[in-house]
């Protein structure tokens, strides 16, 4: 069985990397190249990269920075917002992308994820989803889809999804933990790997998220001191979590 996976993520707005409680009140954090490369250097297992005012804003993702970012790293590299078609895929993938991950126009047009997956495969392909109360949201987590995540994820997976990016928006930012709940029946709904994102404050959290999920998403707990990465790997080993070592 594979080794969890730790993966920082990089929500990036107006170029710079960016962060917030619930989605709200966005705050700079740091340059996405430099952070990038910083967890790279620090034994991340992935990195996620989120535009996430594209789909906002009706463009596509930043394809020159990701180029940059690519450039810096030496670990699978997710990309997403603003992928509206294969063509966007395929560009950010020539941009050093290993993946993509869609949101809004996957629910827009289920339809896309097997567009991507039969012109991808489907391990290039990764369904986000960003969910309140259960029920997901799209464009950011603004607009209401009446869609509850559970049966989403296991039609994403249906239609080439590879993988699953589960945010809670209620837990996002907040340092209290993930939202063991609504990730264990996503879970437990699909086969495809799913990740945890959301809550992390501490080794604990994370520990308690990758009972259930196969890898965690981590952003707030790392953005001031990217270093933290190496300490909380150790620590999570210390928990009894099988992670990669360094």
């Amino acid at each position: 069985m594979p080794l969890p996976r730790l993966i920082p993520c990089l929500d990036v707005a107006g170029g710079r990397v960016v962060k917030g409680v619930r989605f709200q009140g966005l705050r700079d954090v740091g340059d996405p190249v430099e952070l990038g490369a910083a967890y790279s250097d620090a034994g991340a297992d992935e990195l996620v990269f989120l535009d996430v005012k594209a789909t906002l804003d009706g463009r596509r993702t930043l394809v020159e920075l990701v180029r940059r970012i690519a450039e810096r790293l030496a670990i699978p590299f997710t990309v997403g917002g603003g992928v509206r078609g294969v063509g966007d895929a395929e560009e950010l993938l020539a941009a050093g992308a290993d993946k993509v991950a869609v949101n809004s126009a996957a629910l827009e047009r289920p339809e896309l994820l097997t567009e991507l997956a039969e012109r991808l495969g489907s391990q290039a392909v990764v369904v986000a989803i960003d969910a309140e109360g259960g029920l997901v949201r799209s464009r950011a987590g603004t607009a209401p889809t009446g869609r509850e995540a559970v049966a989403w994820a296991r039609e994403a997976e249906s239609r080439g999804a590879g993988e699953v990016l589960l945010t809670s928006i209620d837990a996002d930012g907040t340092r209290n933990g993930y939202d063991l709940s609504l990730t264990g029946a996503v879970a437990g709904a699909v086969d495809v790997p799913v990740i945890a994102s959301g809550g992390a404050g501490g080794a604990r959290h994370v520990a308690d998220a990758l009972e259930v999920a196969q890898a965690a998403l981590l952003a707030s707990i790392l953005h001031e001191d990217p270093e933290r990465l190496v300490s909380l790997r150790a620590e999570l080993r210390d928990l009894g979590v099988a992670v990669r070592w360094s």
